[in-house]
C-alpha cells in the first residue's frame, strides 16, 4: 500500500464549555466534544488519535456505550446544538456515523445509552425543548423514537440509564431544574412510566449516575446546593413486609414502586443511602468508576468522583469498617481568573481522574505509584476554546505561536521525553492573556513577536529568561545556545498582569524577593498592599498544567504601537526582521493604509495608501525586497523596497504594481496571499473560489533588484469549488522543481497542488492536484491560516541521532522527504500535518 500523502501529526483542541461533554472508554480513550466535532484522545500517548466530524452545531454531550461484559466499546453517542443525536460505530479501527436520531427541536444537553436486548441500544437524550426522548437503535442502523417525556416548562440537566436488578427492564433517572430526581421505568417493552420523584436537593440537580452493586442499584445525584446524594434501589421480596410492625428497628424511609413486565409484577424500594458534603460551590458532575471482572465475577468499585465549580474534584468511598462515606482524595486548582469544573471522569482502572473546566481545559491527575494516597497533576493536551485566527512558526521551525478569539496567544512545541518515545506536541507557554479577541501576529526573531487584537494598539512581546530555560529543557535544545541567541543579560525572569491592566509587566530577579517588614506591615503606598507579581519561576522538565499556563508563562510586553484608527486585522514581518507591516479594519480608503514599523526603534516608518477597504492579508517576499497586500476591495498591491541612501538609511517602500477595477481577476474579497520560496511568483486566493499565481517578480538572467513592470497571471485560474480562505507556498521545492501549494477552504478541507510555470498539463495550465485531507483530517469549519514549516523535516525529530551513529545518512534523507504544514481554523483547533513529498 502506498504511503499516505498527508498524515495528522498533532491536533491542539479543548473540550466545549458544557457539562456532560467528556467520556472515558474502557479502552482508555477519552472522547470529548470540541466545537462541532468529537475528539478521541489517548492519555497514554498524549495525542488526539481521531476527530469525528458530523455535527453541524456545537457538540454538547458525549457518552461511550459501555458493554455489560466489560469488553471494549464499539459505539459512541453524541448530541449537539444542531438538535441531532449521532451514534458512531467502530469499524476497522475507525469510527463512522452509524445512526442519526432527529426529533428534538432545541439543542441536546445530555445523553446516555445502554444495551437492552442483544445488540439493541437504548439511548436517552435530554434537550432544551423541555423533553427527554428515548430511542431504540437496532442492528439495521435504524432508530425508533420509543417515547417522549415532556416536562412542560422545566429542563432536565442530566439523564442516566440502567437495568433494574434481577430483570432486563430499563430504568431512567432524570435530574432537573425542579430540584428533584425523576425515575421512569419501561413497561412492557414500550412506553416509559413515571415510578417516583426523589426529593431532598434544594437547587437544580446537575448530574445523575447509576451503578450496579451486588444485585442493587446505587444512584448518585449532585446539585447546585453543593451536596451529593446517593440513593439505594433494591428489589423487595414478599417476606420483607413482616418487619413493618416492628417499631424497634430504625430504618430509612423507603419509597416503593411496582413494575409489571410480561405479566410478572415486582416491587422495588428506594431509600437515601448518604448525603456527601465537601464542596463549597455548585456540584456539576458525578461519575462512578467502571465495573471490572475479578475471578469471573463482575465487581463494581464503590468509588464516586465529583467535580464542582469550586475548582476541585473529590473521590468518595465508604470506609472499610463503618461503611460511612468519606473523602479519599481532594484535588484541584488554585488561582487563575477562571471558573470551576464542569464534569469529571475516572479512568477504567481508577489510576487517573480528569476534569474539564469552564474554559475547556482538561485537568488530569494520576495516582502516584510510589506514595500511597498521593495524586499529582499529569500532562494533558490543551488548545484554544474559540476560533483560531492566525499562527506562525518560529524562524527555526521549532515551535508554533497561535492567536484566537478566546483572547489568548499560545505557544506549542514538541516535547522530547527522556525515554526516547516519539515527541508529542504540547502547549508550554501562554505568552498573552488579553481582554480583547486576538486577530493576528507576526514573529520577529526567535523570541519576539507582535500581536494585534480587536483594539487599535499593537503590542510587542519578548520571551523572559524563565521561558527560554524551560523551552530548552522540554525541547531538548542547548540552553546556552538559546540564551546567546537572545540578549540574555537584560532578560526579565517572567511577567505578570496587574489586577486591572491589560499589559504584561516584566518581573525581574529583584522583584521576586518577598518584601518583609519587621513587626507590623508598613505600606508606603496603596499599590504596596496589592501584590502585583503573581509570577513564580518554574523549572519545568515536562509541559506545565493549566494553572501554571495561566499564571507563570506570560511574556513581558516591551512596546505598544499606536497609529491605527480601528481594530487590528493583519500583520506581516520581513525575513530580515527589520520591518513589520500592519493593517486594520477599514471601510474608507483613509483607514485602509498599511503602516510600516521599524523593529529597531519601533518608530512608524511609512504609511502606504492604496486600498479602499480592509487589507485582509500581507506577505513580504522571502528576499525581503517586496511587500504584497490583498484586500476586501478585490485587488492586490505590490510595494518595492527602495535602495537605501545616506539621507534615509531606514527601509522605505514605494508602490510598484497593483490591480484596479478593470484589471482585477478576482470578483470577491481576496482572503489570502503568499510568496514562492524564490520570490519570483505570488499567489492569491479569494471567496470567488479562485486561486491564481502571478508573476514574474524577478527576471531570470539579471541581477537587477527592480522587478519587471508588468505582473500578470502566470497560471490558469484554479477553481477549488469553495471559498479559498487560506493559501501557502511550501518553502521546499518538489523533486521535479515544481512548487507545492496548500489551499484551505471555507468548508474546512485542505487541498495540495503542484504548480510549475513551464508545464502545459492537460486541463488546468500547470496545476496538478496531489492530495487533500479526508473527512477525519479536515477541519469542521473554515481554515483561517496555513503556514508551512520554514524548513524540511519534522519538528522534534531532528538531531535525535548522536554523532557517529550508523545509518544516520538514510535517516536524514528520509527525514528531509517530509514537510510540515500547520493550519488554524474557526473550529477552535490548530492542526499540524506531516506531508510526504515522495508520495505526492
Amino acid at each position: 500500500m502506498a504511503a499516505p500523502v498527508i498524515e495528522t501529526c498533532h491536533v491542539a483542541c479543548c473540550a466545549n464549555k458544557t457539562p456532560n461533554v467528556v467520556s472515558w472508554s474502557r479502552g482508555g480513550t477519552i472522547a470529548f466534544g470540541t466545537c462541532n466535532s468529537v475528539a478521541l484522545y489517548d492519555p497514554q500517548e498524549k495525542r488526539v488519535v481521531a476527530v469525528l466530524n458530523g455535527h453541524a452545531g456545537r457538540v454538547n454531550a458525549v457518552q461511550w456505550v459501555h458493554r455489560e461484559d466489560c469488553a471494549l466499546e464499539s459505539y459512541l453517542v453524541s448530541g449537539g446544538s444542531d438538535n441531532r443525536l449521532i451514534l458512531w460505530e467502530a469499524q476497522n479501527e475507525k469510527f463512522i456515523q452509524s445512526v442519526e436520531c432527529k426529533g428534538h427541536t432545541a439543542p441536546i444537553c445530555a445523553v446516555d445509552a445502554i444495551y437492552v436486548e442483544g445488540s439493541k441500544i437504548l439511548v436517552a437524550s435530554s434537550a432544551s425543548d423541555s423533553t427527554v426522548r428515548l430511542w431504540l437503535c437496532n442492528e439495521n442502523k435504524e432508530a425508533e423514537c420509543l417515547h417522549i417525556i415532556s416536562f412542560g416548562s422545566g429542563f432536565m440537566m442530566d439523564v442516566s440509564l440502567a437495568l433494574l436488578p434481577g430483570s432486563r427492564v430499563p430504568v431512567l433517572a432524570c435530574g432537573g431544574d425542579d430540584s428533584r430526581v425523576h425515575l421512569y421505568v419501561q413497561s412492557n417493552g414500550q412506553q416509559f412510566q413515571k415510578a417516583m420523584s426523589l426529593q431532598g436537593h434544594e437547587d437544580w440537580v446537575r448530574g445523575v449516575a447509576w451503578a450496579s452493586v451486588g444485585g442493587e442499584l446505587l444512584l448518585a445525584s449532585c446539585s447546585q446546593d453543593c451536596l451529593i446524594r446517593v440513593w439505594r434501589l433494591c428489589a423487595k421480596s414478599g417476606t420483607d413486609t413482616r418487619t413493618k410492625d416492628d417499631h424497634t428497628i430504625i430504618k430509612m424511609k423507603e419509597d416503593v414502586f411496582e413494575v409489571r413486565d410480561r405479566d410478572v409484577s415486582s416491587v422495588f424500594a428506594v431509600s437515601l443511602e448518604t448525603v456527601l458534603a465537601g464542596h463549597e460551590n455548585w456540584v456539576y458532575g458525578v461519575h462512578w468508576q467502571h465495573p471490572f471482572y475479578k475471578g469471573g465475577e463482575l465487581q463494581q468499585p464503590l468509588s464516586l468522583l465529583s467535580a464542582s465549580m469550586d475548582k476541585t474534584m473529590i473521590l468518595w468511598a465508604p470506609e472499610e469498617g463503618s461503611g460511612v462515606w468519606v473523602e479519599q482524595v481532594h484535588v484541584g486548582e488554585v488561582g487563575g481568573n477562571t471558573l470551576g469544573f464542569y464534569g469529571c471522569q475516572i479512568s477504567p482502572d481508577g489510576s487517573m481522574i480528569v476534569a474539564h473546566a469552564f474554559h475547556g481545559a482538561l485537568h488530569l491527575w494520576c495516582k502516584d505509584q510510589d506514595k500511597e494516597g498521593e495524586w499529582r497533576p499529569g500532562v494533558v493536551i490543551s488548545g484554544h476554546f474559540s476560533a483560531v485566527q492566525d499562527l506562525s512558526w518560529d524562524p527555526e521551525g521549532e515551535f508554533i505561536l497561535s492567536v484566537g478569539s478566546d483572547q489568548t496567544t499560545r505557544l506549542f512545541t514538541p516535547w522530547r521525553q527522556e525515554d526516547g518515545k516519539l515527541a508529542t506536541w504540547h502547549e508550554i507557554s501562554r505568552p498573552q492573556i488579553h481582554g480583547y479577541d486576538m486577530q493576528c501576529l507576526a514573529m520577529i526573531g526567535r523570541f519576539q513577536f507582535v500581536s494585534g487584537a480587536d483594539e487599535k494598539v499593537l503590542r510587542v512581546f519578548q520571551a523572559p529568561r524563565n521561558f527560554v530555560e524551560n523551552f530548552a529543557n522540554i525541547s531538548g535544545t542547548s540552553r546556552e545556545k538559546l540564551l546567546t541567541s537572545s540578549d540574555s543579560a537584560n532578560l526579565p525572569e517572567g511577567a505578570s498582569t496587574p489586577a486591572l491592566g491589560l499589559s504584561n509587566k516584566a518581573v525581574f530577579q529583584g522583584d521576586l524577593a518577598p518584601k518583609t517588614t519587621e513587626g507590623k506591615e508598613q505600606f508606603n503606598s496603596i499599590s504596596d498592599q496589592y501584590q502585583e507579581s503573581y509570577f513564580h519561576p518554574l523549572n519545568m522538565t515536562e509541559p506545565p498544567p493549566e494553572d501554571h499556563l495561566l499564571q507563570n508563562t506570560l511574556w513581558p510586553e516591551v512596546q505598544k504601537l499606536y497609529g491605527h484608527g480601528f481594530e487590528m486585522f493583519c500583520l506581516a514581518s520581513d525575513s530580515a526582521r527589520t520591518v513589520v507591516a500592519s493593517a486594520c479594519k477599514a471601510s474608507k480608503a483613509e483607514h485602509a493604509a498599511v503602516l510600516l514599523w521599524s523593529t529597531a526603534t519601533w518608530r512608524q516608518l511609512q504609511t502606504l495608501p492604496c486600498h479602499t477597504l480592509t487589507v485582509t492579508q500581507m506577505a513580504f517576499s522571502p528576499d525581503a525586497q517586496l511587500l504584497l497586500a490583498v484586500s476586501r476591495d478585490r485587488t492586490w498591491s505590490l510595494w518595492r523596497r527602495n535602495l537605501p541612501t545616506p539621507e534615509s538609511p531606514e527601509p522605505q517602500f514605494s508602490l510598484h504594481a497593483h490591480t484596479g477595477k478593470d484589471t482585477a481577476v478576482h470578483t470577491r474579497i481576496i482572503w489570502s496571499c503568499d510568496w514562492s520560496p524564490d520570490s519570483k511568483y505570488f499567489v492569491t486566493s479569494s471567496r470567488d473560489k479562485k486561486v491564481i499565481v502571478w508573476g514574474p517578480c524577478r527576471l531570470e538572467d539579471t541581477e537587477d533588484s527592480v522587478p519587471p513592470p508588468e505582473i500578470k497571471p502566470r497560471s490558469s485560474v484554479l477553481d477549488v469549488g469553495d471559498a479559498a480562505t487560506a493559501v501557502a507556498f511550501c518553502p521546499v521545492f518538489c523533486s521535479d522543481n515544481s512548487y507545492l501549494l496548500a489551499v484551505g477552504l471555507e468548508c474546512g478541507r485542505i487541498l495540495l497542488y503542484r504548480w510549475s510555470p513551464e508545464q502545459e498539463c492537460a486541463g488546468e495550465l500547470g496545476w496538478v492536484s496531489c492530495g487533500e485531507t479526508d473527512t477525519l483530517q479536515s477541519h469542521a469549519l473554515a481554515v483561517k491560516r496555513l503556514r508551512w514549516r520554514p524548513r524540511a523535516g519534522q519538528a522534534g525529530r531532528e538531531n535525535n541521532k548522536k554523532d557517529g551513529q550508523a545509518d544516520g545518512e538514510s535517516e536524514i534523507e528520509e527525514e528531509s522527504s517530509w514537510v510540515q504544514l500547520a493550519s488554524a481554523s474557526a473550529d477552535h483547533t490548530v492542526k499540524i500535518f506531516n506531508i510526504n513529498k515522495l508520495a505526492l
